[in-house]
C-alpha cells in the first residue's frame, strides 16, 4: 500500500514542501530512504522502528521504501521522523488515509516514541498555511512557536501515540492552538545609562544611533566605558512591532536558538561575537546555509568588541550587508537570503597598548605599529560607520559622583546625576514617531536612499554651505557626505527641528573622527 504525508525541508529561512511517500511491498524486512536524504534523515529508520514498537503499534515486516520528494532537494534534520512514522501507520492500515488529508507534521522521535522539538517550526507553519493545510502536528515544545501563524490549527503532542489519537479523532482531542495565541516576554536587558558617568559625547552619540539606526564606533583607552555604553543601546531602542518580532522569531527558530515552549521573541537581540570568529560565523554559511551573527542581530545590535582584533577579511564581509540590510548566501544549487537590518557598534583601543592620545599615560607603540593596528579597518568599512567617537578616561570626579550622592539617579540630569535610560528612550521614541510620519514606509534615517533623503532632509542654506565646505576641506567621499546628512537629519529630529540647519551639520561633523586613517 502507498501512503503520503506532507512536511517541509528548511532552506535558509524558507521551508520548502516535501511529500513523504511510503510504499510497503513484499520482500525481506527493510526500510530504505531515498530522495537525497542526509545522514540524520537516514538514521530515522532506526528511530521510527523503535518508536512504533514502544508505542504499541505493529512494525511492518515487509520491504518499506520511503521517498522524500522532490528528489533533487537536500533534506537534513530529524524533523521527518514523525511524518515517516505516520506514513508507515497509514501503509499498514493502522491509521485511515483520510485522517492525514490537509494535515502536515514534523518532529523528532525518541526510541520510546517521545517527540523532541525541531528547528524552524514557524517557517514550517507559514509554508503549511500557504499550501492550504488545515492543521499542523508538531512536538509540544514547538506548539507555541507554530501557533503564531494565523489561520492554521496547531496540534502540539508529546508522544507518537498522542499524535495518532489527535489526527484520528480531532474532535475528541483537546482544542488545537490557533494562530496568534502565543506571545513573547518583553524585557529590557543591559545596564542603565544612569550608571555611565562622564562621556557626554559618547552618550549623545548613543542617543543619535538609537534614534536613526546609525552605526557607531567607539575608540578609547581600556576602561573608558566603551563596552558598558554599547550595552546600554538596546534599552534605548523602541519595542518590536509584531511583524518585526515574527521575522526575528523565524530567524532564531531556524538557527535552533529558541527555548522549548517559547512563542514570540519580544526583545531586540544584542549579539557580541568574539574577535576570533570566522567569516561564516559572522555572515552565515554551511552546505545548507544557516544564519550567522549578522542575521541573529536583525532588528537589534551587533556589538564587535576589540574591533581592530578581528581579521580584516572578516570585517570586509560587513560592507555590503551594512549598506543593504540583507545578505545572500550563494551555493552551487541554491541561494538563501538572510535579513540583517542591524545597528553595528564597534569598540576599539586607539593602539595595541591602548594608551595613544592619553594625556597621562605614555603610548609604547611606534607609528608603524599604530598604522598596522588600524590597517585592519579598511577605509570603505569606516566610510559606512556614521558615528565615530573618541572617548577619554573619565575624570575621577565623575567616577566618584555616585558614591557622594549615595546611589543611582532615577532619571533626569544635572546635580542628581546622569540621565537614566528611560528618559533618553522617551526622546528616542519621539524621534522615531517623527520619522514614521515623514519617511517612506517609516524607516529610520540611516536607511533612507538618496532620493528619499532629498525629499525629507529640509537642508537650510546655512547648513548646505557648511556641508559643502566640509566635503572640500575634509575630503569626504560621496557616501560619507550623504551619511553626514542622515546623521544631521536625526539630530534635528531629536531636537524637534523641522529643517536641518548649520548647528545640526556642525554636530554631525564632530562624529567623523576617523575619515583619515593616518594615525601618527
Amino acid at each position: 500500500m502507498l501512503a503520503r504525508c506532507s512536511s517541509a525541508a528548511l532552506l535558509g529561512l524558507e521551508a520548502l514542501t516535501v511529500s513523504v511517500e511510503v510504499d510497503l511491498g513484499p520482500g525481506l524486512p527493510a526500510l530504505q530512504m531515498v530522495g537525497l536524504a542526509g545522514t540524520s534523515v537516514q538514521e530515522a529508520r532506526e528511530r521510527v522502528r523503535s518508536a512504533l514498537r514502544h508505542s504499541g503499534f505493529r512494525v511492518p515486516l515487509g520491504r518499506v521504501v520511503v521517498n522524500l520528494a522532490p528528489a533533487d532537494l537536500r533534506k537534513e534534520g530529524p524533523g521527518f521522523d514523525l511524518p515517516v512514522a505516520l506514513g508507515l501507520l497509514i501503509a499498514t492500515g493502522q491509521l485511515p488515509p483520510q485522517a492525514m488529508q490537509g494535515v502536515w507534521s514534523s518532529g523528532e522521535l525518541s526510541l520510546d516514541g517521545q517527540l523532541r522539538p525541531v528547528r524552524g517550526a514557524l517557517a514550517l507553519a507559514l509554508r503549511a498555511r500557504a499550501e492550504g493545510a488545515r492543521a499542523l502536528v508538531v512536538p509540544e515544545a514547538n506548539a507555541a512557536e507554530a501557533a503564531l501563524v494565523d489561520g492554521l490549527q496547531v496540534w502540539g503532542v508529546a508522544h507518537l501515540a498522542e499524535a495518532v489519537r489527535q489526527v484520528r479523532e480531532p474532535e475528541a482531542a483537546p482544542a488545537a492552538m490557533q494562530g496568534g495565541e502565543a506571545g513573547g516576554n518583553v524585557t529590557r536587558g543591559g545596564p542603565d545609562l544612569a550608571d555611565v558617568h562622564g562621556q557626554p559625547h559618547g552618550r549623545r552619540a548613543l542617543e543619535i544611533a538609537a534614534a536613526g539606526g546609525h552605526h557607531l564606533l567607539l575608540v578609547g583607552p581600556p576602561g573608558s566605558g566603551k563596552t558598558m555604553l554599547a550595552r546600554c543601546l538596546g534599552g534605548l531602542l523602541p519595542p518590536l512591532n509584531r511583524a518585526q518580532a515574527l521575522e526575528l522569531t523565524r530567524i532564531h527558530s531556524v538557527a535552533g536558538l529558541l527555548e522549548p515552549g517559547t512563542g514570540l521573541v519580544g526583545e531586540r537581540p544584542f549579539r557580541s561575537p568574539h574577535h576570533s570568529c570566522s567569516g561564516a560565523a559572522l555572515i552565515g554559511g554551511g552546505s545548507i546555509p544557516r544564519p550567522g551573527e549578522l542575521a541573529l542581530a536583525h532588528h537589534g545590535v551587533l556589538f564587535l568588541d576589540e574591533l581592530s582584533e578581528f581579521r580584516s577579511g572578516v570585517l570586509d564581509l560587513l560592507r555590503q550587508p551594512l549598506e543593504e540590510g540583507e545578505i545572500w548566501i550563494h551555493r552551487c544549487r541554491q541561494r538563501s537570503r538572510f535579513p540583517c537590518a542591524i545597528t553595528l557598534v564597534g569598540a576599539s583601543n586607539p593602539c595595541a597598548c591602548g594608551w595613544y592620545g592619553d594625556p597621562e599615560r605614555e603610548c609604547r607603540c611606534s607609528v608603524g605599529e599604530r598604522r598596522r593596528y588600524w590597517g585592519r579597518l579598511s577605509g570603505p568599512l569606516l566610510d559606512r560607520i556614521d558615528l565615530q567617537v573618541v572617548m577619554r578616561r573619565p575624570a575621577a570626579a565623575a567616577l566618584a559622583a555616585p558614591f557622594r550622592s549615595g546611589g543611582r539617579s532615577s532619571g533626569g540630569s544635572g546635580p542628581s546625576g546622569p540621565e537614566a535610560t528611560a528618559a533618553v528612550a522617551e526622546r528616542v521614541a519621539e524621534a522615531h514617531r517623527r520619522m514614521a510620519r515623514r519617511n517612506p514606509c517609516g524607516i529610520g534615517n540611516a536607511r533612507l536612499n538618496a532620493g528619499a533623503l532629498q525629499q525629507v532632509l529640509g537642508l537650510e542654506p546655512a547648513g548646505l554651505e557648511l556641508w559643502e565646505q566640509a566635503l572640500c576641506r575634509r575630503r569626504l567621499t560621496a557616501r560619507a557626505g550623504e551619511r553626514l546628512l542622515r546623521v544631521a537629519r536625526t539630530i534635528s529630529d531629536l531636537d524637534h527641528h523641522r529643517g536641518v540647519g548649520a548647528a545640526a551639520v556642525a554636530e554631525a561633523l564632530t562624529y567623523r573622527s576617523f575619515d583619515s586613517l593616518e594615525q601618527d
